[in-house]
């Protein structure tokens, strides 16, 4: 859905069904091998994008140990444009997701606090300039270039 990031009212919700609680508990004894693969999909993207002028990849600090990606959001030059971008990126089979909505203007908090547009012009430039591109533990190789080639062709004809 276009809205799957709009949230209209404050709320939390810690409970958890029976099913994602037993994938859990199951999950957890192989956590190491998952946050290992995770980390060489994340490698590898670093790797490959981080050749592409206009492109930026997530920041990590040298003295950070471990990272337990969830997600991989690259950011784009101020001169790209993000949607055209992206209507590339999904007509040609890489799906992406503008994934970073700032929190003061979602719904709620404009309404409930009266927050809007323009507020925090640095927050909601650089949400303009991210994308999520495919990340799941078992991305291959082959995968993660034909992401990479099809980020160079969209910077090509943006």
């Amino acid at each position: 859905s276009e809205n799957w990031l709009e949230h209209v009212r404050l709320g939390y919700n810690y409970r958890m069904d029976e099913m994602s609680a037993a994938l859990g508990i199951e999950q957890l004894k192989r956590i190491d091998e998952i946050l290992a693969k995770r980390q060489r999909v994340a490698d590898r993207y670093k790797k490959l994008l981080s050749k592409i002028d206009g492109v930026e990849t997530p920041f990590v600090a040298d003295y950070a140990t471990s990272i337990g990606w969830f997600v991989y959001v690259i950011r784009l030059d101020e001169k790209i444009k993000r949607d055209n971008f992206m209507r590339h990126l999904i007509d040609n089979g890489v799906q992406c997701r503008d994934y970073f909505r700032p929190i003061h203007l979602q719904p709620f908090y404009m309404t409930k606090f009266g927050f809007k547009n323009g507020m925090f012009p640095v927050t909601e430039e650089l949400a303009r300039r991210t994308v999520a591109i495919p990340f799941f533990n078992n991305l291959s190789e082959e995968e993660q270039q034909f992401v990479a080639h099809t980020i160079e062709k969209a910077l090509e004809y943006n």
